[in-house]
């Protein structure tokens, strides 16, 4: 008979229970793959799935099911994902508040992304840029925060909802200057847009993409992008060339699958993605929707979801913002 020292006995009895989970990896995947976006069809998170679609099935080998699922603020869509099977075949593209900023905003409803998601990569950034309606009398940062101060209390701003970076951002950028802006919420970027362009308010915070066409045309203007560099082809400041160190806010989209779900699958997610961020096609459409492609790796993404949620957490606190 042949003995097993203990040592030996154990790492068998570990090796048999990890089994399973490196056959799942090993094997994955091997049937579609759900994708779920918390918010409307129609929207950026649905835009940008379907413009990676077609090189993440041709990668992975299997098609994608893109489920939009709004409510919530995007939460219904988020508790969907982390309650699923954690085997890399229900995922979500998320929005920058659905990993760093509804725990805070939404305190009651306790749930913590950061510890309920195994966090794949960001997949594109989407900085917001400054918009301001073509009648005010100002055409700088500068000119508009002078120009509310002189104004305090009679300017408002839009949002497309409360909760989101557009609305959280210009309440941080209101405790950086001291100005007084009346929050206006409205029910996504379109109404708010057509709020901005018929000077019922003042300011709104969108992507590139939103406000390009309204910019060309001499109906708005982009006085700056809360970016840590400029937009390519994009002649619009920086907040941090107008004096505002570290001021950076963007409703970027990130890839999540449930935690527990194995590294070599979120490995494997990874790099499908950074494939799908090398194609010129992609990178262009990309572009023009004043979306900036980013990959990172899960590590560094976990890591800057969590100094971001730090600024928003402390955003929320400091203007007593929660909504209970």
């Amino acid at each position: 008979m042949i003995m097993l020292s203990r040592r030996k006995a154990l790492l068998l009895t570990a090796a048999a229970a990890l089994s399973p989970t490196l056959s799942r990896a090993a094997e994955y995947p091997n049937r579609p793959i759900t994708v779920i976006v918390p918010y409307a069809a129609g929207g950026a998170g649905d835009v940008t799935i379907r413009l990676l679609a077609p090189s993440l099935e041709k990668t992975l080998g299997q098609p994608l099911i893109i489920d939009a699922r709004a409510g919530g603020g995007g939460t219904i869509g988020a508790r969907a994902v982390a309650s699923s099977t954690a085997d890399g075949y229900t995922l979500m593209l998320g929005a920058a508040n659905n990993f760093a900023i509804n725990q805070f905003m939404f305190p009651k409803v306790k749930f913590d992304p950061l510890t309920e998601f195994a966090l794949i990569t960001k997949v594109a950034d989407v900085p917001s840029v400054f918009y301001i309606p073509a009648a005010l009398p100002v055409k700088t940062l500068a000119e508009f925060v002078a120009y509310a101060k002189s104004q305090a209390g009679k300017l408002s701003y839009a949002s497309p909802s409360v909760g989101t970076t557009p609305h959280l951002a210009v309440e941080r950028f209101k405790q950086a200057t001291g100005i007084e802006l009346v929050h206006v919420p409205y029910r996504g970027a379109p109404p708010a847009m057509q709020a901005l362009l018929a000077n019922e308010v003042q300011l709104y915070l969108a992507g590139w993409g939103v406000g390009r066409a309204q910019v060309e045309s001499g109906k708005v203007r982009a006085i700056a992008v809360a970016a840590e560099k400029r937009l390519p082809g994009v002649d619009v400041p920086t907040l941090i060339e107008a004096g505002y160190p570290g001021f950076v806010a963007s409703n970027w989209w990130g890839l999540a699958a449930p935690k527990g779900t194995p590294a070599a699958i979120c490995d494997q997610l990874h790099a499908a993605v950074v494939t799908a961020l090398k194609d010129r096609a992609i990178l262009a459409r990309l572009e023009t929707l004043g979306f900036v492609a980013v990959g990172d790796t899960p590590a560094a993404f976990l890591k800057s979801a969590e100094a971001e949620a730090a600024i928003w957490k402390q955003t929320i606190e400091r203007g007593k913002l929660a909504v209970d």
